[in-house]
């Protein structure tokens, strides 16, 4: 037990509408007998994705004497919940047997099989034309749960989500062989992606981490979260950033 940041439920106030259990990327939200409950301590990483997601203002982030965040026994929960479902046939088949709890196409956790070219003269192997690049879904932030199969022994891609609209070879270029990771610096938590990237660095044995941001001012921060991030975690993991114009031009890498 140790004092840290935890989800609290007023049930009083909740009308079981269960937008929080759809937010919730480790399963520790459930609707039980119409009203929205926390499973176990040990599974609610505080980070509070769900908090903005009701609408009667029932849920807050107190902090008290709680289990720690235990993330294999999250991982390990999913896996129940996936395998229970496919034995009573409540759920469609998942690639690698890890969607969310929620059943919410939106966080329903997808490893998608990718068919790579033959190399050309160069010994490039490019994406055919209007290929896309992404390996899995999903790719926001604040839905990727640090014990997602698919961070397991990644080159991430850390993408501010302006990256994609300005720079034209973002599948060709930056995305190939990397895992995304997507969300906006200056709009989202900065403490709550600081938390998240911790976790995942501490867990998922990231290979390299490749920041892709524009040329503005707040997406600078980016980079400082993922500095942050690798410091508290204690890793040592390559980084390297790619500043992206206005104009959709690569400015330095």
């Amino acid at each position: 037990m140790a004092k840290r940041k935890i989800v609290c439920i007023d049930e009083e106030k909740c009308n079981g509408c269960g937008q929080c259990v759809d937010a919730c990327a480790e399963g520790a939200i459930e609707l039980q007998d119409g009203k929205a409950r926390l499973v176990a301590e040990r599974y609610c990483d505080g980070l509070a994705a769900c908090l903005g997601t009701c609408p009667q203002d029932a849920i807050s982030i107190v902090e008290r004497e709680a289990e720690s965040f235990d993330p294999e026994a999250v991982e390990e929960y999913l896996a129940r919940r996936i395998s229970d479902r496919e034995c009573t046939g409540t759920t469609a088949s998942i690639d690698q047997g890890k969607a969310m709890p929620c059943g919410c196409p939106s966080t329903d956790i997808q490893m998608f099989e990718r068919t790579v070219p033959s190399a050309d003269r160069t010994g490039n192997t490019p994406l055919p034309r209007n290929g896309s690049g992404l390996t899995h879904w999903p790719v926001q932030v604040r839905l990727i749960p640090p014990t997602a199969p698919f961070l397991k022994n990644a080159d991430l891609l850390v993408a501010s989500d302006c990256t994609l609209a300005a720079y034209p070879a973002f599948h060709e270029d930056l995305l190939k062989g990397r895992v995304l990771m997507i969300g906006c610096p200056k709009f989202d938590d900065t403490a709550e992606y600081i938390d998240r990237f911790t976790q995942i660095f501490a867990v998922a044995n990231i290979k390299s981490v490749t920041v892709a941001i524009m040329e503005v001012p707040c997406c600078s921060k980016m980079p400082a979260i993922i500095r942050e991030a690798l410091q508290r975690s204690g890793k040592l993991i390559p980084v390297k950033t790619v500043v992206i114009t206005r104009t959709g031009t690569i400015k330095t890498e």
